[in-house]
């Protein structure tokens, strides 16, 4: 789930920003041979520098002049699912994001503090452009298999989710409260591996997912954030909820997961080779937006759960495209090797702490030199993930 950073973070975020995207330039003829769209984003506006794309990568250079963190939300024709963002736009920073996009209709808007409805919706026309995109033969067959197998790991996924969140829920609402805090940060890793996927349904992913500090005036909260506080309440100031709220809060989940999986099974399903590399990056800006902050699992601490389960998403979405991005020659052999070892490196560090199936330490537990040596690590390795998009869609 995104979510609105701390004040404290914000800044953090722009800066990290800058570290994983560098500054890209408006206009055509980048480096991969995308068409580039600049989008001036303020707090009140997102406005777009071209009404018209021709189909293929397009890049999106983002240029935020608000008082806030931003995303870019691309939406199909519905104005409903939505077909790429790029999260995590700092005040005064300029990052790229580029996404593959089909001819037709869609539509962009801009959510500063990344929560509520968008602003400045424009409507943007993808034209035909008679190239095939990944054109040859090899790559073509490279492409259907990333695409493939991602969605198949998705599927996988979402049927453990079923699966786990159901024995979760069974073991909350009986009352067993031991039982539902030690399946409570194993049955969130499936979710947490295809992050980017359920965002694309933000009717499921808000109310399974959203945490309290996001919630606006008014809003009802429900979701695994809402049981996690009542399974690891504050010391003073809170009430337990009875049973039948336990089963109202249970029962929704379930409801709420049950429709994932059938989303992600209809045989209209599909994703975009963009997507698969665009998943990649957005799990781990999960990471170093939220996960290394503390902030997801505010309640429990098991924050690094939810940290390793969006570092394997991310590889295996990046090992999905890695033979693509090995075709483009020397610089994609390069960044492919650079990715490796930063993903070797981050596991390695990880594992001193623990594993999904084992457990880990509590985020609490560690010291401020070992929270800074992962987020070093987070950020070696987001700097050249942040490029793959760009190498496998030329």
């Amino acid at each position: 789930m995104r979510h609105r950073p701390s004040i404290a973070v914000v800044a953090a975020a722009g800066a990290l920003t800058l570290i994983l995207t560098g500054c890209v330039p408006n206009g055509t003829g980048s480096r991969t041979g995308a068409s580039s769209i600049g989008v001036k984003a303020s707090d009140t506006g997102c406005e777009l520098s071209a009404s018209t794309a021709p189909s293929g990568p397009i890049t999106f250079t983002i240029e935020n002049s608000g008082s806030d963190v931003t995303e870019l939300e691309i939406l199909a024709e519905d104005r409903l699912q939505i077909v790429g963002e790029k999260e995590n736009v700092g005040p005064g920073t300029t990052p790229s994001y580029v996404v593959q996009l089909e001819p037709g209709t869609y539509y962009t808007s801009c959510k500063p503090g990344m929560v509520g409805s968008g602003v400045g919706e424009s409507k943007l026309v993808v034209t035909d452009s008679g190239v095939a995109v990944n054109a040859n033969a090899s790559d073509t067959k490279l492409v259907a298999q990333a695409v493939t197998n991602y969605v198949s790991y998705a599927k996988d996924q979402v049927g453990e989710l079923v699966t786990d969140t159901a024995a979760f829920v069974a073991a909350y609402e009986s009352g067993d409260s031991a039982v539902a805090k030690s399946l409570y940060p194993g049955a969130r890793s499936h979710y947490e591996r295809i992050e980017p996927l359920a965002e694309k349904f933000p009717e499921l992913d808000t109310p399974m997912d959203i945490r309290e500090a996001d919630l606006s005036a008014g809003d009802p909260w429900t979701g695994w954030h809402r049981i996690e506080k009542d399974l690891w309440p504050p010391a003073s100031g809170y009430t337990t909820l009875t049973a039948a709220q336990r089963t109202t809060l249970g029962d929704a989940l379930v409801g709420d997961t049950n429709k994932l999986y059938s989303l992600l099974h209809d045989p209209s399903f599909s994703v975009s080779l963009s997507d698969v590399s665009n998943g990649a990056i957005a799990l781990m800006d999960e990471v170093a937006a939220g996960k290394i902050t503390g902030e997801e699992e505010i309640w429990s601490h098991t924050d690094l759960w939810d940290f390793q389960a969006n570092i394997e998403g991310a590889r295996i979405a990046f090992q999905n495209v890695r033979g693509i991005a090995e075709g483009k020659g020397a610089s994609g052999r390069k960044l492919v090797g650079q990715i490796d070892a930063d993903f070797e490196t981050l596991a390695a560090t990880l594992g001193q702490y623990g594993s999904i199936e084992a457990g880990y330490r509590l985020y609490g537990e560690l010291g401020s030199a070992q929270i800074r040596e992962l987020s070093d690590q987070v950020n070696a390795l987001a700097e050249p993930l942040s490029r793959l998009t760009a190498v496998v869609l030329k």
